[in-house]
């Protein structure tokens, strides 16, 4: 309320600063003016001459400079606007003195809402900025493809944008037009899967996985698709088919892929493939016919050695996070937490490695 009271006087005095004049004759100002001020030089030098204190060439001479200088003054001034009665004026000014909180109340009681909550100024451009900007660009290549149904790079640039917006059953909609006005591909196949599977919640259906089949059947290492596969059979409990995908992935992923660090967190979620954690295919192929006491101890041999040459030499992230994450397969969640600490220490000097360290870590759920 206090606050309130504030503007409101602050409101008063500005209505009354600008009101003011208003109610004022401007006689001083005719006082003030050049004008006036010639025309009494020019009674005085009358005066003076009369009562024989100048000569009669003296005044004649300062009556044309001084009527000279009156005729530049009042050429200079604009002219005046002729005068209002006094009455009417402050009338007027007492009439806006009321009247415009009046108004300012009549138009703010219908548009306003003293209730609504602060609204900050990033927010409001991100959302009405950013998003409105989206919406109307979505609104208007919709309206082309009314128009132009057969628009196929029309539909291949609204879909993914519709799905950024959560609008997947329109986003399926546009992928499914994009096949058919732009043809087969894997990755076409591949974004439909996926919009499938948002519309459902996250859940690869079958219907969304029989879309990643057949991209993959039009590219073998298509990412999206091993991916997504990966995850259905992670959906159906085959975890140790999961690791096997993400892991022959990663295998062939290249080291600055984008994707990487998300098939990284899904394979330490599944354990790596139950009791072997970040072990090479080679090494996994041999354990295969090992007893379960034997390949334990084998990979618990493997993550020891690790840990040892890391002690030796720290400078190798990728190692770090494969003995962080071999002990978080292995439930040894203390020892991962030791693992990321260290590792932090080792790389501190290399602002890179550092960086690296971090995001590898943030995916692995141990912040960075």
């Amino acid at each position: 309320m206090t606050l309130w009271f504030v503007f409101a006087l602050m409101t008063v005095a500005a209505i009354f600063a600008v009101l003011w004049p208003l109610g004022r004759t401007s006689r001083a100002q005719d006082q003030g003016s050049e004008v006036a001020v010639y025309k009494d030089q020019l009674a005085e030098i009358e005066r003076d001459l009369s009562a024989g204190l100048i000569l009669a060439p003296e005044a004649e001479a300062a009556r044309v400079e001084i009527s000279r200088r009156l005729l530049a003054a009042a050429a200079s001034e604009p002219a005046t606007a002729p005068t209002s009665s006094l009455k009417w004026r402050r009338a007027a000014a007492v009439l806006a003195f009321a009247g415009l909180p009046l108004v300012a109340v009549g138009v703010y009681m219908p548009l306003g809402s003293p209730r609504l909550q602060d609204f900050p100024l990033a927010q409001r451009e991100r959302g009405s900025g950013m998003a409105q900007s989206l919406e109307n660009l979505v609104v208007q290549v919709e309206q082309h493809l009314e128009k132009n149904p057969t628009d196929g790079r029309g539909w291949n640039v609204l879909a993914p944008v519709l799905e950024r917006l959560g609008r997947f059953d329109d986003a399926v909609r546009a992928y499914r037009n994009s096949l058919t006005y732009n043809g087969e591909s894997a990755e076409r196949r591949s974004d439909l899967g996926e919009a499938i599977s948002a519309a459902a919640g996250g859940v690869v259906t079958a219907e969304a996985k029989a879309e990643f089949e057949r991209a993959r059947a039009l590219n073998a290492d298509d990412p999206k698709a091993n991916y997504f596969l990966g995850l259905a059979a992670e959906q159906d409990g085959r975890k140790d088919d999961a690791a096997n995908m993400w892991r022959a992935l990663l295998a062939k992923a290249p080291a600055d892929a984008p994707w990487r660090a998300l098939v990284q967190s899904s394979l330490a979620r599944v354990g790596g493939g139950g009791t072997m954690p970040a072990l090479s295919d080679e090494t996994i192929a041999a354990s295969k016919d090992m007893a379960e006491g034997d390949r334990n101890a084998m990979v618990r041999g493997m993550v020891d050695r690790l840990a040892t040459r890391l002690k030796q030499n720290g400078d190798d992230v990728e190692g770090w996070l494969r003995l962080v994450r071999a002990y978080l397969v292995m439930g040894e969640r203390d020892k991962a937490m030791g693992a990321s600490a260290d590792a932090r220490q080792a790389v501190a000097g290399d602002t890179e490695r550092l960086r690296q360290l971090n995001e590898g870590l943030r995916t692995l759920g141990l912040g960075g």
